[in-house]
């Protein structure tokens, strides 16, 4: 309890005098109770947005407990007739922890299942739910009975590298498999430390309704059958969750002390183990396709072995509670703190005797002492779960420490390299083969995979241990999926950046219902973007449908031809099949990223709320009348919160709701796009152009868990496909789910390229892209370039609030009355122009106006007046604001302008051509 709430003046110690002696009378001190039926408020742990679910008083308590005692009563029914009458701890605490929280019976129509999940854990401070302290309190108590001297430790651990490793991409199908790996292998790291002491013992990621773990509680002896409605348990495509990324490459646990080297040896051990089996088995079916049976001695096999000997790196910090010792065992008051200090000032550059961290905040300063008031009120005892913060700082402090350390063991490698990381010699089963050229590599394990796998060996591949597993991890996990559900086959849909680009242009014609061509027999059909399959109802829209997924086939087949007649002819057809005059050949890349997580998990900064704030706003009150007539209570309020345990766990769990859920139904079903990773805080996807700044300004909403935009009226609550987005929360097909909050923010890049450019120059761009929205940006800012087929580049940084205007500009010039050379007169002769300064910002929107004006109708006036005064704002910005990387003001509004024109030309119009004729 102390680790996870604040403390408040919460006693009134009163002496009674009596014949045999006297006692203490420990009473309620005033306004430190709430009846939270009568005054129903939630308090979001980061943000401090408060919702009022005004009043419950009518509610009828035993009905509840009456509801809840059968849910669990028929989960631990189902468990004891699954194990034969056979009472197992293990297994009540694994179906306890993972179904206790999913109530969702009705009792008089009234459902309790999204609110039950919420409860408070104390209803004083109802910024946590009663599911977090239960996870809390489980995990210390596991870690106590475990270690002999009753003592826990703060286990950090981390595993890498990420971005290089997930980096290395051909192709949109590398792409996932590099993020969907890492993710198993964090799995794999933490799967030693559920065995051990439980999924209850780590704090961070929250692994609660995790695919990945509901698969392996199933091989703990869990009952299938409650299972049954889990979305992962039904879907037969790669939309199964079982596909999604959901897990972050590091943890954070509470463990025994005197187990905390053996089991980060064991997490080690484990993680590396997995992959080594994984590698062994790529090996076995890459020989398998080659057509090679006699293997055992083959160098394939301690080349796999050698290249992932040290992969992935891992890197683990303890903190053992037992640092802070109480200087009175009998009254466990008067905390020392004296061993923790010492160890904390080699990070702070402090001398051991000078308090640093929370141990210097005027938080501990007030909670150290046995403060009392003339009214006799106190707070409560300190234990050293008050210095909860203070332990996880440590941990994370020598956590950066060991990853500062690059211990390395040099692998032998000769000859060529791998043709995707260009790092290791590539796998082979003969040695010699590694020195021949490209011309000369005719008959090596590589030319004969291209010939048998085409879809694993692209042409001239010839691949390195982890790129080789990387490029089959999606077969071989798919069928590790079917299995795992009981089917002959899941499938997987890889949508190429062909079919991303022509992705707009076909919900066009699918919404005009246009004519199906007939295509050539024996074309392949492409994956088409999950929402162009939703909105096919009808049966004219189906027989489109079928023509639509042969068109990127058509395209890509005429493009290996390297036939330019062939090519134009492909276009043709594309071209009447669509409807249009031309098709679209640029698509879009997406990275979000949330801004400083560190600080947010570790409590630092400006994130968090104070003290205060989460208190009930009625204990909030008695807690300002005491702060009235004690300044250290009055500081202690107003302070920044300390993180706490449950602080982590609501974290934990709002990032998974918003990766696993959120984003995918924004991408995939509101856009047309495809989601290659989600992860936490990390989104990738492809889009096409047309749906990226709308998507990316929903997706940042969907962050925070607010549209500005949303009525309550709508959407009701039972509506289905439905995203609503409130006070921190979201709400989607009757599941509630916290967000981050407002006062946490995200930074987006996006790259818009031509889809025959290389995957990795777009992926390069992009991340540089979000690095450009974060430096320059000022962090809550996004920053979007295109890469223009022949060779050109526009860019642009700005804040969030700057899109609103972007998108204005791309619908003035898309107006058939507007023309957009308007814009290219402005960038001519902004080069003879001063910079514009704010004496002379009135000049230049004088020269804007009359050029826009020039170029469209006189009834664009107003429209026109309103666009250029927003203009100037965006070029004229204060010294001390973050705004773009260029080098002037000028540059600024010349690119913005530029790629407003780019996004606006027609064939991202939502036209489509009168004439309807097929070729012959």
């Amino acid at each position: 309890a102390a680790a996870d709430r604040p403390q408040w003046p919460s006693r009134e110690i009163t002496v009674v005098k009596k014949k045999d002696g006297s006692t203490i009378d420990i009473k309620i001190a005033e306004g430190s109770q709430v009846r939270w039926s009568n005054a129903p408020v939630l308090i979001h742990p980061l943000s401090g947005q408060t919702i009022d679910l005004k009043s419950l008083s009518e509610t009828e308590i035993g009905d509840i407990k009456q509801c809840t005692f059968d849910h669990v009563s028929d989960i631990l029914v189902k468990l004891n007739r699954a194990s034969d009458g056979e009472r197992d701890w293990k297994k009540i605490l694994l179906i306890l922890w993972r179904f206790a929280p999913n109530v969702s019976e009705t009792k008089d129509n009234s459902t309790i299942g999204e609110l039950w999940k919420l409860l408070p854990a104390d209803t004083r401070v109802p910024d946590h739910s009663i599911w977090d302290h239960l996870d809390v309190t489980s995990a210390f108590a596991g870690a106590f009975a475990a270690d002999a001297e009753q003592d826990a430790a703060l286990l950090s651990l981390s595993i890498g590298p990420v971005q290089k490793f997930i980096a290395a991409a051909r192709s949109t199908s590398d792409l996932w498999a590099g993020s969907h790996l890492l993710s198993r292998l964090s799995w794999e790291a933490m799967r030693p430390i559920c065995e051990e002491f439980g999924p209850d013992a780590i704090l961070f990621p929250r692994l609660r309704g995790v695919a990945q773990v509901d698969l392996w509680l199933k091989e703990q002896g869990i009952p299938a059958e409650l299972f049954k409605d889990e979305p992962w348990n039904e879907g037969a495509t790669d939309n199964n969750p079982l596909f999604s990324a959901a897990l972050p490459n590091r943890l954070v646990a509470v463990v025994p002390t005197s187990q905390v080297k053996a089991i980060a040896k064991r997490c080690e051990a484990s993680v590396r183990d997995w992959l080594l089996s994984l590698g062994q088995t790529v090996v076995d079916e890459l020989l398998m396709a080659a057509g090679i049976d006699d293997h055992s001695d083959l160098p394939i096999h301690l080349q796999m072995r050698d290249q992932l000997g040290e992969f992935p790196e891992v890197h683990w910090s303890a903190v053992p509670f037992s640092l802070i010792k109480p200087r009175d065992e009998k009254m466990q008051r008067d905390l020392d703190v004296s061993e923790l200090q010492s160890a904390m000032a080699p990070f702070y550059g402090t001398q051991p005797e000078v308090a640093a961290g929370f141990l210097a905040s005027p938080a501990w300063h007030v909670l150290k002492q046995d403060v009392r008031w003339d009214d006799r009120t106190a707070f409560f005892m300190p234990n050293p779960g008050v210095l909860y913060p203070a332990i996880y700082d440590l941990s994370e402090r020598m956590l950066a420490a060991t990853k500062a350390l690059r211990p390395f063991k040099a692998i032998g490698a000769e000859g060529w390299r791998c043709s995707l990381s260009g790092e290791t010699e590539w796998l082979t089963t003969d040695r010699a083969h590694l020195s021949l050229s490209q011309g000369q590599r005719s008959d090596t394990l590589w030319t004969s995979l291209r010939k048998q796998k085409p879809s694993w060996v692209k042409k001239g591949e010839h691949l390195g241990a982890l790129p080789a597993i990387k490029r089959l991890w999606p077969t071989i996990f798919a069928e590790e999926v079917a299995s795992a559900i009981g089917k002959d086959k899941v499938s997987r849909f890889v949508v190429s950046t062909h079919t991303m680009a022509l992705a707009h242009q076909m919900e066009n014609a699918l919404n005009h219902s246009r004519a199906p061509l007939k295509m050539s027999v024996g074309l392949d059909h492409a994956a088409l973007p999950r929402r162009l399959m939703q909105i096919a109802k009808s049966r004219e829209q189906r027989e489109l449908l079928t023509t639509l997924q042969s068109l990127p086939t058509l395209m890509d087949e005429a493009a290996e031809s390297e036939d330019d007649a062939e090519m134009q002819r492909a276009r043709k057809m594309v071209q009447e099949a669509l409807g249009v005059e031309k098709i679209e050949n640029y698509y879009a890349v997406l990275m979000l990223d949330g801004d400083k997580l560190g600080q947010i998990l570790s409590g630092a900064g400006k994130h968090g709320i104070s003290y205060l704030e989460s208190f009930h706003p009625k204990l909030r009150k008695g807690v300002e009348k005491h702060a009235q007539f004690n300044s250290a209570i009055a500081q202690y309020v107003g302070q920044r919160r300390a993180i706490s345990p449950s602080s982590h766990l609501a974290i934990s769990g709002a990032l998974n709701d918003f990766s696993q859920i959120v984003v995918r139904h924004i991408i995939e079903s509101e856009f047309l796009g495809r989601l290659i990773y989600s992860g936490g805080d990390d989104v990738l996807a492809l889009l096409p152009v047309a749906d990226l700044f709308a998507c990316m300004a929903r997706l940042r909403q969907a962050y925070s868990g607010d549209d500005p935009n949303h009525q309550p009226e709508d959407v009701t609550a039972g509506e289905r496909g439905q995203l609503r987005l409130k006070n921190g929360f979201a709400m989607l097909n009757g599941r509630l789910m916290r967000m981050m909050g407002n006062t946490a923010t995200a930074s987006c890049g996006a790259v818009i390229a031509h889809h025959q450019m290389p995957l990795n120059i777009a992926l390069r761009e992009v991340r540089a892209a979000e690095k450009r929205a974060k430096d320059q940006g000022g962090r809550d800012a996004f920053s979007v370039k295109v890469l223009k087929r022949a060779g050109g580049e526009l860019s642009f940084t700005s804040p969030w609030s700057r899109m609103d205007l972007l998108q204005a500009s791309i619908n003035f010039l898309r107006n058939p009355e507007v023309s957009r050379r308007a814009v290219y007169h402005v960038a001519e002769w902004l080069r003879d122009l001063p910079d514009p300064t704010a004496e002379n910002k009135e000049m230049i929107a004088q020269l804007l106006r009359y050029q826009f004006n020039r170029q469209s109708q006189k009834k664009h006036c107003d429209e026109v007046d309103s666009l250029v005064t927003q203009l100037i704002e965006l070029i004229v910005i204060p010294s001390n604001q973050k705004v773009s990387g260029s080098t002037s003001a000028k540059e600024r509004l010349a690119n913005f302008l530029s790629i407003a024109e780019f996004l606006a030309r027609e064939s991202r119009l939502d036209t489509v051509l009168e004439q309807t004729g097929a070729l012959a």
